[in-house]
């Protein structure tokens, strides 16, 4: 009976392969911690308000790499989490919309109906959470979209780019492209794309600075939501004739200015 036995478990070790020690799978969690937040237009951590997109780096963010696409928005309801992916961020235990997930890099919009002050952010792969950060929103933290040469996004009226070889020039009305600029008027709804525009509260007291002298306010002809995009804001600027070739250009509110550093292709 022994030798049957040792007989079957022989060919039963033969057929299956030689036995391996089971080891318990360790659950892997997402891991971030709040200095590796960025404000993604100023792609600078400490720098945060309502409705504007942040990225958030580390490791073990999420299984794949996906951006959204266009069939990922229905009707104009932005989504909490990417078909295929398990990400999902929460902002003050809210879900905020997602734009892109990769292992060591997500991209988010925080929610326009969140107020000045400190909010949790939270990432959570497929029902495993990491670690609860706090980041501090401002009422606004203006900075401009730029280019990776440091140029900042802007467009004649025809919709082609301002770069070195088509700079803009005096007089032209150009449109910059920001975040940050915080409430409008009518309000954006939350997780919606806008669909008017909608000027800036704080228009009056809305600056563009080019060397860092301020611009004429009479020259800044809209500021405001960028309609059918979210979480992105438009400025169309008339140049003044005195202005300088290639200036540093900032926006914002006294106190309240983008980062320096963003050029602006003018001859």
């Amino acid at each position: 009976m022994m030798r049957a036995s040792l007989k079957i478990c022989c060919g039963l070790v033969a057929l299956l392969g030689p036995v391996r020690p089971v080891h318990s799978q360790v659950p892997v969690y997402p891991s971030y911690s709040a200095s590796s937040i960025a404000n993604a237009a100023a792609n600078i951590a400490g720098f945060y308000a309502a409705n504007i997109f942040i990225s958030i780096y580390g490791q073990h963010l999420s299984s794949v790499t996906q951006a959204i696409l266009a069939s990922d928005i229905h009707y104009i309801n932005l989504p909490g989490q990417l078909p295929g992916s398990g990400v999902r961020v929460l902002i003050n235990h809210q879900p905020a919309s997602i734009f892109y997930v990769s292992p060591t890099q997500v991209n988010v919009l925080i929610p326009i109906t969140l107020t000045p002050g400190p909010v949790v952010v939270q990432v959570v792969d497929d029902g495993r959470a990491g670690p609860e950060v706090v980041i501090r929103l401002d009422e606004a933290a203006p900075a401009l979209f730029a280019m990776e040469d440091g140029l900042a996004i802007a467009t004649h009226l025809d919709g082609q780019l301002v770069t070195r070889e088509s700079p803009a020039g005096r007089g032209e009305i150009v449109v910059l492209y920001a975040g940050g600029l915080g409430a409008t008027s009518p309000t954006t709804v939350a997780s919606q794309i806008p669909q008017v525009p909608a000027r800036l509260v704080r228009s009056s007291s809305f600056q563009v600075l080019l060397n860092g002298v301020p611009v004429d306010s009479s020259k800044i002809l809209y500021a405001g939501v960028a309609p059918f995009f979210a979480g992105l804001f438009q400025i169309n600027l008339r140049l003044p004739d005195y202005a300088p070739n290639d200036p540093d250009i900032r926006i914002g509110f006294p106190g309240q200015l983008s980062p320096p550093g963003r050029l602006l292709p003018l001859r």
